[in-house]
């Protein structure tokens, strides 16, 4: 068997461990073998960078993506590989130079269009941002994730007409597009269009039941709406879904210092401060915790035994 079928042989059990067991250092070793039989495998050496990029080893991921420029200095994705490790490495001029090169051998290439919105976002270019946004827009009408990436740009702006507008853009392309309806619903609580809010949670979690910081949200509308039997029933999911949430029990904590303040027995109280003691124990610094059980222990009630 010659080497190039011996590397590739190496690189398919380097994805099966990439793909079964992520953590390992396994995948490491088999993509590295495969390259030591092969040392212009190309998707080896990406796969390799992607792992280094995951661990955070920045300076790994950035000489298997410059070995892949070497070996492929065609191809656009090759650079927006590396322009992406100088993002993380916080070298943005270096990052938008080979987003531009990428341009430079595909005008067309959305991916290094979408890239060069992102930094010029992380220069505090806004306007400049807008305008890529757009032309990226206006390159690939039907790609959602440009219109999502504006939209949240228009949202950290305040600009609240114009993300709404963006993310429904989004969601007619594609309407099961999670994280734009996950947006949606948090833009309508902060201008106070609670039934339009419920709309967008409720469709996250027919998509994501399991979506913990959704139930999350759908409490709280229903806590301020004051709908409580279905706040409390939404923040218990919530806490069953991530026991360790510490919005939650507290959102909960304080619907049930309601219901204590006006029927007040040693239990519900006791219940309440094994709860907030609980999140203070995850993270003594939880303010809203803490005022919660300032509030709580400073009570002056005739409890009911």
């Amino acid at each position: 068997m010659d080497k190039k079928n011996i590397a590739r042989e190496w690189f398919i059990k380097g994805c099966r461990y990439d793909s079964l067991e992520p953590d390992s250092d396994q995948a490491i070793e088999t993509y590295r073998k495969s390259i030591k039989f092969d040392n212009k495998f190309t998707d080896a050496y990406i796969n390799l960078g992607f792992i280094y990029l995951k661990r955070e080893k920045y300076d790994d991921a950035l000489k298997c993506f410059e070995k892949v420029v070497e070996l492929e200095p065609n191809n656009p994705e090759t650079y927006n590989n590396l322009g992406y490790v100088y993002e993380k490495m916080e070298q943005i001029g270096s990052a938008k130079q080979m987003y531009n090169h990428a341009l430079e051998i595909d005008p067309g290439n959305t991916e290094a269009m979408l890239n060069i919105a992102q930094v010029l976002e992380l220069e505090g270019n806004y306007h400049g941002a807008v305008q890529q946004y757009r032309k990226t827009i206006e390159t690939d009408p039907h790609a959602a994730a440009s219109h999502f990436c504006l939209a949240v740009l228009y949202d950290r702006h305040d600009m609240f007409d114009e993300a709404i507008q963006e993310y429904q853009n989004v969601l007619g392309k594609n309407p099961d597009y999670l994280k734009a309806l996950f947006n949606l619903g948090n833009l309508y609580v902060q201008l106070g269009d609670y039934p339009k809010a419920i709309i967008s949670f409720e469709r996250v979690l027919k998509l994501e039941p399991d979506n913990a910081k959704a139930w999350n949200n759908l409490g709280s509308i229903y806590e301020e709406t004051k709908v409580y039997d279905k706040a409390v029933a939404a923040f218990e999911q919530s806490i069953s879904l991530n026991p360790l949430q510490e919005e939650a029990h507290v959102n909960l904590a304080r619907i049930q210092y309601l219901e204590y303040c006006s029927n007040p027995e040693s239990s519900k109280k006791e219940k309440i401060a094994r709860r907030l003691n609980f999140i203070l124990s995850v993270n003594p610094h939880n303010k809203r915790g803490q005022k919660l059980l300032e509030e709580l222990t400073g009570a002056h009630f005739r409890e009911v035994s």
